[in-house]
Order: structure tokens, then C-alpha cells, then sequence
């Protein structure tokens, strides 16, 4: 479950991700009375198998019987607030109705990444560069996305209007850019990298996390709401 609203007086509107349908609603009838079936199952992060009927404007929550949940462990707020963080971009950049098996699993781990860590914050640009990956919008890592050429000089600068990362030759002197360096483009390309490739790492360099949050910023056309402590 990735986020909930009222709906008159003891309903609510739940935003899920599906592994057949992706993102959608249904509606939890009842479930704000405390004799409520559904009450305390339908909790942020739990993972359900739900069975639904087809309502007149949106489906109808029957029944929900808890797979995992990691709730006890999400609400401390640092966790709580980088589980918000990826609800957010989720419910942002994914489609209503359109099944994305990777972008389910990728959440899915990132939720148990969260739950485990006491850095959760430290593991949001490698889930954000995979995320973009999914969704087909991951910059090169290794080339500048002006000019198609590799950094020969062990440096690139972010430049977020062109979604990527551009050479020193293609920088516009009079633009204030995060600048990465050798260190950083190697890092960069260790967070990217799938898992399973033999060369992923988790967490990302200062600026290499400066970097992808404005990358985020960028294709979100906004900063996140949700802030990181």
C-alpha cells in the first residue's frame, strides 16, 4: 500500500502497486470502524493478496490477508520518511493500470532495504537511478548526453534541463553545475548498475546524491514533498 485517504465517513481510498495491474485504487469500505476486518492490514509498505470486485467508479477491497509487513520497522521516522519518499515517486511517475514487474520489485526490495538499514536516507539515489532505468529515463553514466562523446577528462556536470549528464567541452561557463570527478563518475556507475552485475554499490558519493536528486527534481518537474531528515 502506498498511500490512503478518507472517503466519507468510515471509508478509504487506497493507492496500491499491483504486480498484474501496477498502480491503482480501490476503496476499503468500513475500514475506519475499529471492528473492521481490514483494520490494521492495510497498513503503508505491508505487502497483501487482496481479492476485489469490480465497483461502478473504482474497485471494492473484499477481503486483504497480509503477505509481509514491515510496519514496525518503517515508522521510525528516518525509514518512515525515505518509505514516503519512494511512495511518493512511485505514485508520481508510474501510470494507473499499467503493470511494471521490475518497478514492483524493485519497491519491494527497496522496503526491505529500508526496514533493515539505520542510513535508509543513503539508499535513495541508487534506488532513484533504478527506478529512472525502469521507466526507460536513466542518463549514460559514462557519455555526455549533449554530444554523445565519453568523458576523456574524468569529469561531468549535471546539467538537470537536459536530463543528464553533459562534457566540460558542451558546459556553458556561466552555469553553476555539480561537478563530478573521476571518483564520482565511478561511483555514479556503481550505483546504476543492476543487481547482480558484480559491480553495484548502495550508497552514493555527496555530490553523486546531490546530483540524482536533481535529476529526480527534474523529471518530477518539481522537488519531492517529501523531505529527508
Amino acid at each position: 500500500m502506498l498511500r490512503a485517504r478518507p472517503l466519507g465517513e468510515a471509508d478509504r481510498i487506497f493507492t496500491l502497486l499491483s504486480t498484474e495491474r501496477g498502480k491503482m485504487d480501490a476503496v476499503g469500505k468500513g475500514v475506519r470502524r475499529a471492528k473492521s476486518h481490514l483494520a490494521g492490514r492495510l497498513e503503508f509498505g505491508n505487502e497483501c493478496e487482496l481479492q476485489m470486485h469490480r465497483g461502478r467508479s473504482l474497485d471494492v477491497i473484499v477481503s486483504a490477508d497480509i503477505v509481509r509487513s514491515s510496519w514496525e520497522r518503517l515508522v521510525a521516522p528516518e525509514r518512515f520518511a525515505a518509505a514516503q519518499l519512494v511512495a511518493e515517486l512511485i505514485d508520481a511517475f508510474c501510470e494507473p493500470d499499467l503493470a511494471l514487474p521490475e518497478v514492483y520489485a524493485l519497491v519491494d526490495g527497496m522496503l526491505r532495504a529500508i526496514a533493515a538499514s539505520d542510513e535508509p536516507r543513503t539508499l535513495v539515489p541508487r534506488f532513484s537511478l533504478r527506478l529512472l532505468a525502469a521507466l526507460g529515463l536513466e542518463p549514460p553514466a559514462d557519455a555526455c548526453v549533449r554530444c554523445g562523446l565519453a568523458f576523456d577528462d574524468a569529469r561531468a556536470f549535471l546539467d538537470a534541463d537536459v536530463g543528464g549528464f553533459i562534457c566540460s567541452s558542451c558546459r556553458e561557463r556561466w552555469r553553476d553545475l555539480i561537478e563530478l570527478d573521476a571518483e564520482d563518475l565511478r561511483n555514479l556507475a556503481e550505483v546504476a548498475a543492476p543487481r547482480g552485475s558484480g559491480r553495484a554499490a548502495v550508497r552514493a558519493r555527496p555530490r553523486v546524491a546531490a546530483a540524482v536528486e536533481q535529476l529526480i527534481a527534474h523529471h518530477l518537474g518539481r522537488k519531492p514533498r517529501t523531505v529527508l531528515s
